[in-house]
């Protein structure tokens, strides 16, 4: 199959399934710069099998159904809730943290509120038995990727940030789907990739790179108020002969592109 065809930009966009992902940022206890939690998926998993990713995955019916009785009405309205539903809920799922909730658990509170999420498999009986609120405004919108190949999986993923302050927590793996947790700052991720350490896809490299600007939370947070989330679409630049793998120029990315025989795509 020729690659260039994974990027066909004529026509209809192709239909993606909607996703959430979250950069959970923590002090580092050494003083370095902040870490952040990467998640490493098992290789059997179809999309990104065997790559370091933040947490997260997919929205459900059930997400949706939440977001609507939160007061979400219109589309879009319903769409970006329930993508902070699925990110909380599939972060307290892969990893054990508890994020975007107004209450401050315990380790035991923590443990007994996956149990049950695991048990029900989703997320609104697991506050109603904790007796919990959410707080999704904590989830800071920090991009939104949504690639137009058309011989792969596709997903149309919110990235949001949240702040896990000291981090001094304990990590569950959901080994179903992944094989460990660890944290590390951006700019180790991008050496331990660089050094065929882990593997990450395209969109997470480009994330990592811009990541790796920021010595704190609110650094971050202070990029996006200068760069606020938006729909990003790679797309192929012809450049000298070579074909490389380009994103927009104005979206707060330090690194743009890269050839694209050499972009993991998932």
């Amino acid at each position: 199959m020729d690659i260039e065809q994974e990027y066909d930009e004529s026509g209809e966009d192709p239909p993606a399934t909607h996703a959430a992902t979250l950069v959970i940022f923590r002090r580092d206890p050494t003083g370095g710069p902040p870490q952040i939690l990467m998640v490493e998926r098992s290789a059997a998993m179809k999309f990104a099998g065997g790559a370091a990713v933040f947490p997260g995955g997919r929205v459900d019916d059930a997400d949706r159904a939440l977001a609507e009785a939160l007061g979400a009405s219109d589309e879009e309205a319903v769409h970006e809730l329930a993508a902070r539903i699925a990110a909380v809920r599939e972060t307290l799922e892969e990893t054990g943290l508890v994020v975007g909730i107004r209450q401050r658990p315990t380790l035991d509170e923590a443990r007994r509120a996956r149990d049950i999420l695991l048990g029900e498999g989703t997320l609104g009986p697991t506050l109603a038995a904790m007796n919990w609120q959410l707080d999704l405004d904590a989830l800071v919108p920090f991009a939104r990727w949504r690639p137009k190949h058309r011989h792969m999986r596709i997903y149309d993923t919110r990235f949001y940030l949240a702040d896990l302050g000291t981090g001094a927590v304990d990590l569950l793996v959901d080994a179903t789907e992944n094989t460990r947790l660890f944290w590390t700052s951006a700019a180790e991720a991008l050496d331990h990739a660089d050094a065929g350490r882990i593997s990450v896809i395209f969109p997470t490299r480009r994330n990592l790179e811009r990541l790796a600007q920021f010595g704190s939370f609110d650094d971050a947070v202070a990029h996006v108020q200068e760069y606020p989330s938006r729909m990003i679409t790679p797309f192929i630049s012809d450049e000298g002969g070579a074909k490389w793998l380009r994103i927009p120029e104005d979206a707060g990315y330090p690194v743009t592109g890269e050839v694209l025989d050499s972009a993991a795509r998932g």
